[in-house]
């Protein structure tokens, strides 16, 4: 099953599992939110899709209807999650060791890959997030910003992935380039992590390990970019990463965990305003969001 999170006018937050073209509402079955439903299924020790197969069905929504340009009049799809914190790793492929490596003239980043202890940093809070089709942002002081598409899961209890999502990890590469301590600012900051379209519980991502996954970067209405890798490309599984995490480290229910990117953009296709991101993963969806450049006071 796959659960989005989507705003109706006049009605505010909804939840609905969402099958084939058609979104389902289940917020009456006290499933005010995806987190209520997380935090249920960590509590019991259940699934997620059993808890879901109890919800009473209310009224159906197109999907297409609800996945357009946010808007407080019309419905919309909002983000699939509201995550008390997103966590990320890097350099969970070769590819981005590899190409980090020849960026920033060191070999951290080859030695993190061959380390048995991955790389894990802390990303957003829920305020720093964007939902399908909002916009990522551009820190006014990066000359550089990239997506990152990547796989990400979903915790319950510290050894319960509960279900699976899209993760665009928005990076300032050049500041992170300049001094590897600078990581915190290149990311972390408003609008740096994109998360969407939905929640895919297991059952609609047998196999975590084999999921294609694509990035495209339009501008102007022209694909400028197209990328492509799988998660079996991948070093670690996802129970490794989500014991690291946990270890000496309290995580609530609920905390995203982006899985790193195999599809190391360019830097020729740095991000510019009014760029669209378009991330597909296998099982999970497509992943949509506009960029813009930050202000002063975001």
């Amino acid at each position: 099953m796959k659960i989005v999170q989507f705003h109706v006018p006049g009605e505010g937050q909804r939840v609905g599992i969402w099958e084939g073209e058609t979104v389902t509402d289940i917020t009456a079955s006290d499933a005010g939110s995806t987190l209520t439903l997380v935090r249920r299924a960590a509590e019991t020790h259940e699934p997620l899709d059993l808890i879901l197969g109890r919800c009473a069905r209310g009224k159906s929504y197109g999907f297409h209807d609800l996945n357009r340009e946010p808007h407080a009049e019309c419905p919309h799809l909002l983000l699939p999650v509201d995550a008390p914190e997103v966590w990320g790793c890097g350099v969970t492929y070769w590819r981005s060791a590899s190409m980090r490596d020849e960026d920033s003239s060191q070999d951290i980043y080859s030695r993190v890959y061959r380390s048995q202890r991955p790389e894990i940093f802390f990303k957003a809070t829920p305020s720093r997030c964007v939902g399908p089709n909002g916009d990522a942002g551009i820190r006014g002081d990066s000359k550089l910003t990239a997506a990152e598409p990547e796989l990400a899961f979903l915790l319950g209890r510290r050894d319960q992935i509960l279900g699976y999502t899209i993760c665009d990890d928005v990076s300032a590469w050049d500041l992170e380039r300049e001094n590897p301590l600078y990581l915190p600012q290149s990311k972390t900051f408003a609008g740096c992590c994109v998360l969407g379209p939905c929640v895919a519980t297991p059952s609609s991502v047998p196999d975590p390990a084999k999921l294609a996954i694509t990035c495209r970067i339009l501008r102007n209405g022209k694909t400028l970019y197209q990328g492509v890798t799988n998660s079996s490309q991948m070093k670690y599984r996802l129970e490794t990463l989500a014991e690291f995490l946990s270890r000496h480290n309290p995580v609530s229910a609920g905390t995203v965990v982006s899985t790193g990117t195999g599809i190391m953009v360019p830097n020729d296709f740095a991000l510019r305003p009014g760029d669209r991101i378009e991330i597909e993963i296998e099982g999970i969806g497509i992943l949509a969001h506009g960029v813009r450049l930050l202000a002063d006071d975001d």
